[in-house]
């Protein structure tokens, strides 16, 4: 199994917390454009594309043989970009509201994951068990 130092992925998180902490207070909702950019791009490229990761990963050497699985830091990405989607799309049409929820959910998501609990991983073992009950009613 392949393995991300936790180093980048609280990186990555402390970019999103800051980047929508900025975008909510002074209501610029273009920045959740540029976030959802610097998302995309680390999502297609890994952590070499994402800007979090390579400015912030010196801030968190901590212990360097902590990680978490490719599969499940994949997945939170996508949940990200998800939820930075909903949020730009909002915008584009006029639903700051909308726009600005979209945007403190993945807010509060990343924040729990710098404070150690990962909705994201909730979610990801909540999916993974589903699929695993379809397989046995199937089988």
């Amino acid at each position: 199994m392949r393995e991300v130092p936790i180093s980048f992925v609280k990186a990555n998180q402390t970019g999103i917390v800051v980047f929508v902490l900025l975008a909510i207070t002074f209501q610029w909702p273009w920045l959740i454009a540029v976030l959802w950019v610097i998302q995309v791009l680390g999502l297609a490229g890994g952590a070499k594309r994402n800007l979090f990761v390579t400015a912030l990963k010196g801030f968190f050497q901590g212990n360097r043989t902590e990680t978490q699985a490719l599969e499940l830091t994949r997945f939170n990405n996508i949940l990200a970009v998800l939820f930075l989607s909903i949020s730009s799309l909002a915008f584009a049409v006029g639903w700051s509201l909308v726009g600005y929820l979209f945007a403190v959910g993945l807010l509060l998501a990343a924040g729990a994951a710098l404070f150690g609990y990962c909705v994201g991983c909730t979610i990801y073992f909540q999916y993974k068990q589903f699929v695993s009950r379809q397989r046995m009613k199937r089988g």
